[in-house]
């Protein structure tokens, strides 16, 4: 079973707060927790159905940290209204300052705010191989549990840097784009090099004033029908898909 004090971590680790004083946040579900066990990063315990356990021995961790427990109980204590699985409670990571490395391509988030969107960004990210996300201090956290949910497993290959964004894009020799309503075509863009820093804005206000003068060039999805705007995760993938082709010719 999963004792009081377990439950009591594990329901405070789903506050920004508790995850930092913590330095934990826990992963729920089969394929999930199944992927940081495997990852390598640090896992303090797992709770898991016996099924789960019985059918994953070569998966879980030492004997002493893994716990049995009731599908009930994982609902209980987690974020998913159904969770037949398990879920782990890990240590969070501790990354290198991030380093502009010429020729990478590296999202910045100013103020995401949506969990599930950052989760989307990430998974993104992941499937085009950008290895870094420069986020505003005001983005949601990346451990958020919803966050994860989204993100699938692509959490484990996509660091994300939490930093002043203005301090660090004054900084960068590569080109910033800036994502925006009005600007260059993502589809005719002229790239004289690849790599560099594609800057996506709040969901409701944009890429805020501080940052527009750091904005090297403002690019544009172009619209064919009559929506007002695209979903941040949705635009960031078209940015992405259209920018690493482009830089491929």
């Amino acid at each position: 079973m999963i004792s009081q004090k377990w439950t009591k971590l594990i329901k405070s680790l789903q506050l920004k707060k508790f995850r930092k004083a913590e330095q934990l946040f826990f992963v729920e579900g089969e394929k999930a927790v199944l992927e940081v066990l495997a990852s390598g990063w640090p896992v303090k315990a797992l709770f898991g159905t016996p099924d789960f356990l019985g059918r994953h021995p070569d998966a879980t961790i030492a004997a002493e940290l893994a716990h049995p427990c009731t599908a009930a109980e994982l609902e209980a204590v987690g974020t998913f209204a159904s969770n037949n699985a398990a879920i782990a409670v890990v240590q969070l990571p501790q990354y290198a300052p991030f380093t502009e490395q010429p020729g990478d391509w590296v999202l910045v988030l100013d103020q995401i705010n949506d969990p599930g969107n950052l989760g989307t960004i990430i998974r993104v990210a992941d499937w085009y191989g950008i290895e870094h996300i420069l986020c505003s201090t005001d983005t949601v956290d990346a451990f958020n549990p919803k966050v994860i949910a989204s993100a699938k497993g692509s959490f484990l290959r996509v660091k994300l840097h939490y930093q002043m964004l203005a301090e660090t894009l004054a900084k960068v020799q590569q080109p910033v784009f800036g994502a925006y309503l009005g600007g260059e075509s993502v589809h005719q863009l002229k790239l004289s090099q690849t790599g560099g820093f594609i800057v996506l804005g709040n969901e409701a206000n944009g890429i805020s004033q501080a940052l527009e003068p750091l904005i090297s060039r403002r690019i544009t999805i172009p619209a064919f029908g009559d929506a007002e705007s695209l979903n941040v995760g949705i635009a960031c993938a078209v940015v992405v898909d259209n920018l690493k082709r482009l830089s491929a010719l």
